[in-house]
Parts: structure tokens; C-alpha cells; sequence
């Protein structure tokens, strides 16, 4: 599964969003991350925000699974779980 990852600009970071990013990783090793890339084709996409207005753009990018955003630490099991859900979906486990 290929993952695209879209984070905010970071006008107003609440919490360590790079930190976050590196524990989903640590997670779900099995899983390819990209930094999201116009042009590229995602399985799934995580737009990360550093605070609750998360506004980052995201319709530019090619996802075919549905994303999720997340704009607090506390969201890092909700995307996890979600992710499970996606990588059991493609993989037809």
C-alpha cells in the first residue's frame, strides 16, 4: 500500500507534526509513505495539520481509498486504525 502524506503549512503547529509523522511510520513499517506529489497516483492519503482549521490542500493529489486528516497527536490512533482498515481492503484479507 502507498500512502501519499500532505502536511499544512505550518502557520500555526499545535504539536510536533514531523514527530507524529515518524511514529505512524514506526507503526506501520509494512506500509510506503510518500510525501504527496502532484501527478502521483496514492492508495491513500494522510493530510496532516498542525492545528484544528487542518486547511491544507488536498484536491490536487490522486488517492483512491480516501483520506484522513488529523490536526492533534491524540488523532495518531485513529489514523492507524484506519490505515488497518485501508491495507486490509487492498490486500482482501
Amino acid at each position: 500500500m502507498i500512502c501519499g502524506v500532505k502536511f499544512c503549512g505550518g502557520c500555526n503547529p499545535r504539536y510536533d507534526r514531523g514527530k507524529a509523522f515518524e511514529d505512524i511510520k514506526k507503526e506501520r513499517p509494512d506500509i510506503e509513505f510518500a510525501i504527496a506529489r502532484e501527478g502521483e497516483k496514492y492508495d491513500f492519503l494522510i493530510v496532516i495539520g498542525g492545528c484544528t482549521s487542518c486547511c491544507a490542500s488536498h484536491c490536487q493529489y490522486t488517492y483512491e481509498q480516501g483520506l484522513i486528516k488529523m490536526w492533534d497527536r491524540e488523532h495518531i490512533d485513529k489514523v492507524l486504525d484506519k490505515l488497518d482498515e485501508v491495507a486490509t481492503k487492498i490486500d482482501g484479507k
